[in-house]
């Protein structure tokens, strides 16, 4: 999970853009209790932010909810929420690509084999 988090970061790295003037910190704050759970705030007078909280999950590992945002060079502002969990990690905004709906015929296809398989129809 902190590989997770430490993606985020160097992705809101990159991204930012490289301001000619000095970025301050507004704010920071953290807090770790040591038994998995954590929260931690960071906001930077450029627009850049990010927000996590974790809690303890399975085997050891880190469940953690969170966003971070960061302004692109043409100005639009990116904001990405997630989950990282036992199940992956799962972002969502509106800059993340989706892919493309299946088209007709192949819906049909897909439809026809589950009545197939419905009715017992097996290939060898």
């Amino acid at each position: 999970m902190k590989l997770i988090i430490v993606a985020c970061l160097v992705a809101m790295a990159l991204a930012a853009p490289r301001p000619q003037d000095d970025v301050s910190i507004l704010t920071d704050e953290r807090v770790d209790q040591g038994d998995g759970n954590f929260n931690y705030n960071f906001e930077l007078s450029d627009g850049t932010a990010i927000d996590a909280a974790g809690t303890p999950g399975e085997e050891g590992a880190v469940n953690i909810q969170g966003s971070y945002r960061f302004t692109l060079p043409d100005g639009a502002v990116v904001q990405i929420t997630y989950v990282a969990d036992e199940a992956g990690f799962r972002p969502e905004g509106d800059t993340i690509p989706t892919p493309h709906p299946l088209p007709a015929h192949a819906i049909e296809q897909i439809k026809f084999a589950e009545e197939q398989r419905a009715a017992g129809v097996v290939f060898e």
